[in-house]
């Protein structure tokens, strides 16, 4: 009984600890008031993103910015950040807003591991280094790899549309095109368009 009691103690001590380690913020009318929240450079970000017309965009500063340029301001602030910081990492979601005439534009410390999803559109990621997990169910994918030597592993695939990695020495086209690559670097890129183009640059 002691001992239940006691491990029941520790737990409620905890709580708080938990709790402090992760926090929550959800803001709107980006238009306005961009979003931007302190995060350190080297850490992991996990990205969930609309369709539409998205930038990622490494920056010499430890800030995640979120801007959005539109046509037709009213509409477009509409547009929802949700970032949750959690113990190592955090997670970023942009959700709502007309599809068309919008841009999206997310600025991340340029040292930073990013795992990215979104549905459609076109999503151009540049001056990020580190591990990249990114896929795009359809349309236009555009990655700055950098240096390729930088990476131990890389594999990038498109089901349907054509692939061009100059870096890596690959230009293919058509059904089910893929290609893999190992080297003696620290970083990951893995990349997978559905339907569309995929561009490593």
């Amino acid at each position: 009984m002691r001992k239940a009691i006691y491990i029941l103690s520790l737990a409620i001590l905890s709580a708080p600890l938990a709790a402090a380690q992760t926090s929550k913020i959800e803001v709107s009318n980006l238009v306005d008031h961009p979003f931007h929240v302190d995060y350190p450079s080297g850490s992991q970000l996990s990205v969930h993103i609309r369709s539409g017309d998205v930038r990622i965009l490494g920056s010499a500063e430890n800030k995640v910015t979120v801007k959005v340029d539109a046509r037709d301001p009213d509409r477009a602030r509409d547009v929802k950040v949700r970032f949750e910081r959690l113990a190592n990492s955090a997670e970023l979601g942009i959700s709502g807003g007309p599809r068309n005439d919008v841009r999206i534009t997310v600025q991340v410390p340029k040292a930073s591991g990013l795992f990215v999803r979104m549905p459609f559109g076109q999503l151009e990621i540049t001056d990020v280094v580190g591990d990249k997990d990114v896929q795009l169910h359809a349309g236009e994918l555009i990655v700055g790899v950098g240096n390729p030597g930088d990476y131990s592993h890389v594999d990038a695939s498109v089901n349907s549309g054509g692939l061009e990695a100059p870096p890596f020495n690959e230009d293919h086209g058509g059904l089910f095109r893929s290609f893999q690559k190992s080297g003696n670097g620290k970083y990951r890129l893995h990349v997978h368009v559905g339907a569309g183009d995929l561009t490593l640059r």
